[in-house]
Parts: structure tokens; sequence; C-alpha cells
């Protein structure tokens, strides 16, 4: 088990980076794999056997980050492609339920398939599991939103689409890498590793367990979705990897190169640890603006139209991001009080606008 401060000192320090939400930073162990993977390419001695280790070696880390067998984790590139698989697997005239203000990429995937009948519909956060009903064939939902980091009991809402029989589809992405995460909780997770987790872009996971893979068309399937990937390569025979493979997307080297070491360092790191830390400083701040602790990673507070709170933060030496009418701050493990210090400094003389946080209740 790596301790939080060996966690820590993996990253180099970044001041007043609070925007782990929208891309992480590159522990120095990932900056050294890709300048390798680099050298290794520029040299031509690169090979796909070595690519290929660095994807089981990300695979089996992610497998543990959010616990569950490396058999039921599929690789990708991109959520929404991997959300589209469900999409695209939905018999016609599907009933799908999803959460209003959604991140898109768990949402558009669904909604493009409207031709087919299938009927999206939207209802608030906190009355997701009230909604889950009979009739109900998909619940799609983020553990964690993208525009504030509320997180949603996916326990809860599991237990409500199997009374249904409805089939759970889950973006973890703005939550595995902060807080810890139990991926076999739900039929169907997608993650981008390249927020919390640190990775390149281009890194994305699919878990899904044996009965949900019966339901599942391997609709991107191609030769690295085989069952013996170099024996896939040309037709026109198919076999089919028995387990998630079958999902696979042939990796974007380079991106996997660096992803191995990135996964491995949360992989052995305690997730409670790491929310501690990283929710302790998101409610430090909170309560240097007179605000309740929130108990997530993220602090939000709503912005004018001209983004005031968003240029008084990054003038003060702060990355943010602007999210949803409002400014998102993001604290992780390369984060420590002198960031929290930064961006209440920044905010100190703001009073009217963070005022109005208080009165929202964010």
């Amino acid at each position: 088990m790596t301790t939080l401060p060996a966690l820590r000192a993996a990253f180099d320090r970044v001041p007043g980076y609070l925007d782990a939400a929208t891309n992480g930073l590159p522990a120095r162990a990932t900056v050294a794999a890709l300048r390798d993977a680099l050298d290794e390419w520029s040299a031509g001695t690169a090979t796909t056997a070595g690519y290929d280790v660095a994807v089981a070696r990300a695979r089996a880390a992610y497998a543990t980050i959010v616990g569950t067998p490396v058999t039921d984790v599929a690789i990708g590139s991109q959520a929404s492609a991997l959300v589209g698989t469900v999409a695209a697997s939905l018999p016609d005239g599907a009933r799908v339920l999803t959460v209003d203000g959604d991140f898109t990429s768990v949402v558009y995937p669904f909604l493009v398939q409207a031709d087919r009948g299938v009927q999206v519909r939207h209802v608030p956060a906190e009355r997701l599991v009230d909604e889950i009903v009979p009739g109900t064939d998909v619940v799609a939902f983020s553990l964690a939103q993208s525009r504030d980091g509320r997180v949603t009991d996916l326990a809860e809402v599991a237990a409500a689409a199997r009374s249904v029989g409805a089939l759970t589809v889950c973006d973890v992405t703005q939550a595995t890498g902060w807080m810890p995460v139990d991926a076999t909780l739900a039929d169907v997770t997608v993650c981008a590793a390249y927020k919390w987790l640190a990775a390149p872009r281009g890194v994305a996971f699919l878990t899904v367990g044996p009965a949900a893979r019966e339901r599942l068309r391997p609709v991107a399937a191609g030769w690295y979705a085989g069952a013996d990937v170099w024996r896939s390569v040309y037709g026109p025979t198919m076999r089919l990897a028995d387990d998630a493979r079958r999902f696979d997307v042939s990796p974007a080297w380079l991106c996997w190169a660096g992803a191995a070491p990135a996964l491995e360092l949360f992989a052995a790191a305690d997730p409670h640890e790491v929310r501690a830390h990283d929710v302790g400083l998101a409610d430090a701040l909170r309560a240097r603006l007179d605000l309740p602790p929130a108990g997530r990673a993220v602090v939000t507070l709503p912005d004018d139209e001209h983004g005031t709170l968003r240029a008084r933060l990054e003038a003060a030496g702060c990355r943010v991001a602007g999210r949803g009418g409002g400014v998102r701050l993001a604290f992780h493990v390369w984060n420590d009080a002198d960031d929290v210090e930064l961006a209440a400094d920044a905010l100190a003389d703001a009073g009217a606008l963070v005022g109005s946080a208080r009165r929202s209740g964010d």
C-alpha cells in the first residue's frame, strides 16, 4: 500500500492548480514513461508487444481501483464511445432514465437512438431513485456530477433499478481517483481516466459483468477484441474474447504507456485517505467562505455572466474552470493548504457573489 504522502510526492507541485475535474496533472513516472516511449518510437525500437504490456498493466490497475475482476474490464478511448456501445445495444423503443443536466457523454449516445423509438427521460438528480419505475429499461447517470461534484448513491440507484429489471449505466469519471468506487454495484460503468486518475487523455475503461455482457453488442469489435489478438487481424472468421475484452477498442499506444504508471499509483493508494485529503481541502475553502461542508472534492460558486469570480481566481494564479454558470474548483492529491489560502484570498473581496452561494445552499 502506498501512503498518501508517497502518492502526493509522486506529483510535481503546481501552485494553484485546482482543475483536476477538467484535466489531471501527470505524475513524474507518467512523464518519464511517455518520454521513454517517444524515444523508442523515434529510434524504431518500439514494439506492439511492449505496448500490450502497458495496456495489461493499466487494465489490471484499474480493476483494482474500482474493485472488479480484471476480466470485467474493457478498454477504450472516450466515455461517450463506451456509453454508445450500450445505447446501440438497446432494443427499439427502449426507455432510458437520465439525470437532468448530466454530462452529455452520458446522455447523447441515447438521444441519437430516437429514430429507433428509444425514449430518454430526464429527471433531477435528487429524484432519480424515485423515478425508477416499472417500464424503465436503463438508468444512466454520473456517480459524481461534472458541474459541481455532487455524488449520487450508487448502491441505492442500483437496488431500485434491479427491482424493476433496469440496466444501470454509471459514468464514474468524476469520482474515480478521489473517492472509493465499487464498480460491481452497477451493471456497466465507464470512466475517462485523464481527470482524477491523472492518465493521458485517450484512456478510458468500461466495466461489465458476465450477465450484462449478454445484453450488449460489441459494435466497435476489431482485432483487439479477438480471443487471440494477434490471430484476429485478418478475416473472415471471427472469434471474440469471452470476457469483457470483446468490447475493447484498439489502444492509442502512447497514451497507455503513460497511463500504466499513473493507474498503478492510485491502485496502490488507500482511496479513503485520498478522499479525506481532497474533501478536507475543499471543505476548508468552504469554511473560509462561510459555507457549510459539502463532503466532496469540488467547490462550485455561482458566477456572473462576465465570469468575475473565475477572473479573480485566475489573476491570483489559480487554475479553475467555468461550468454551468459558475466557477468550479477541484482539489486533488497535488493540492495543499497553500492552495486553499490562495483561492480564499482571491475571493475575499467578492462577498456579494460568494454570498449568493451561501443563500443557494451549495
